[in-house]
């Protein structure tokens, strides 16, 4: 199962580059979310995926067997990594936004333009 995860993150990160290095600011902005989740799987992927067992002790039991469970702090990393990156999500198409407004276009080769004023 971490092998198909894996493949899938390399694919990920090869669709967020080649967003990144296209001319629309919005492929770019489109690149960086993908990026961003990309990593979010990496993270989740280093605390380990296993099903063996629930992460709860049952009553009666004094400890559960460390092996068996997952890691909850690349879990709780991931968690905190999205609510960030809703943020920033936020932010940069406010940003975009504001762009479009004074330039009137999404390419980038044109943002040279706009310093002459």
């Amino acid at each position: 199962m971490e092998l198909v995860i894996a493949i899938f993150i390399g694919l990920l990160f090869a669709c967020g580059v080649y967003l990144i290095l296209r001319r629309s600011i919005v492929k770019v902005i489109l690149g960086i979310f993908v990026l961003s989740n990309a990593t979010n799987l990496i993270i989740f992927l280093a605390g380990g995926i296993r099903s063996e067992q629930i992460p709860f002790i049952a009553e009666g039991e004094q400890t559960l067997d460390p092996a068996l469970i997952n890691d909850p702090v690349a879990q709780v990393l991931v968690l905190k990594a999205i609510v960030i990156g809703l943020g920033i999500a936020a932010y940069i198409l406010a940003l975009k936004y504001r762009y479009f407004q004074v330039t009137g276009t999404h390419d980038l080769d044109l943002l040279k333009n706009t310093d002459q004023r």
